[in-house]
């Protein structure tokens, strides 16, 4: 059956309607990357919504004298490392529950509705109590313990579902070879699940990487701080730096960009993928 052509004009005018509609749903971010170019004099007495004398005084300033840096490699060795472990650990426990059957194996599974429920701001009180005998309160371990927990439930049940779309015949004729069970995960399983592994990671980063509030309650040192709780350093109680925290904002957001540029592919299939089964 054949389609109707669209018409040149219809094209061009759902094109610009698009445009609009893209500029007006990223109107805050757009904003936020101009006026991170005005001092907060500027900010403060300018009456139009274009910017005008732009200027980096911002980002030296964030730069020279601010712990900026500090706080972008804290975001990143916290981010990557829960990552890094809770991929881990999810593909290993989703491998059992898509392969084998059992009472133990059935109760994880239920146990893992369980606990993505509960919310952890109810378990902080005795979290910190618990951290804080341990002498791991300002120290980055106690937020990444908190971020792996987090997100085992729903990493787990992703890579369930991705295992579950690997026949199980390609690791029969492996162990027909001579592969060990885990030798045929490792060798066969592993390599065919990397697009799932990589939507897994991707949430778990975005989510630890902008994560405020379990940071702000075990990360209190300067030096400790990740960029949502450092960045709330620009906002005191009777002024804000409006100027700086713009920029800061800004900086903040241009690895998120690059990485959604990167892999927005698998993003997608993770989401889509990720749903059929479970």
């Amino acid at each position: 059956m054949a389609y109707p052509a669209t018409s040149p004009a219809r094209r061009w005018s759902l094109f610009w309607l698009l445009v609009a509609i893209t500029l007006v749903v990223n109107l805050p971010i757009i904003l936020m990357v101009m006026n991170s170019f005005q001092t907060t004099e500027q900010l403060v007495s300018r009456t139009s919504i274009l910017p005008h004398d732009l200027t980096l005084a911002n980002y030296r300033y964030l730069n020279e004298r601010t712990s900026f840096w500090q706080f972008l490699w804290n975001s990143f060795t916290v981010s990557g490392v829960s990552t890094v472990t809770s991929a881990a650990i999810a593909a290993l426990a989703g491998y059992a529950l898509s392969r084998f059957r059992g009472r133990l194996v059935t109760g994880y599974s239920r146990a893992l509705f369980v606990v993505q429920m509960f919310p952890i701001i109810l378990a902080l009180i005795p979290l910190f109590i618990l951290f804080r005998t341990l002498g791991l309160i300002n120290s980055p371990l106690s937020v990444i313990i908190l971020y792996t927990v987090v997100h085992l439930p729903f990493a787990t049940w992703m890579a369930r579902a991705f295992f579950d779309t690997i026949p199980r015949e390609l690791e029969d004729a492996a162990l027909v070879d001579g592969c060990s069970r885990f030798g045929a995960f490792v060798r066969i399983v592993l390599p065919l699940s990397g697009p799932g592994l990589a939507a897994i990671g991707i949430f778990s980063f975005l989510f630890s990487y902008n994560e405020f509030f379990v940071a702000n309650v075990f990360l209190k040192d300067q030096s400790a701080m990740t960029l949502p709780v450092g960045i709330t350093m620009f906002m005191q109680q009777y002024s804000t730096d409006w100027g700086s925290l713009m920029a800061a904002a800004t900086l903040t957001v241009v690895p998120t960009f690059i990485l959604f540029l990167g892999i927005q592919k698998w993003i997608t299939y993770g989401a889509v993928s990720g749903g059929v089964k479970g």
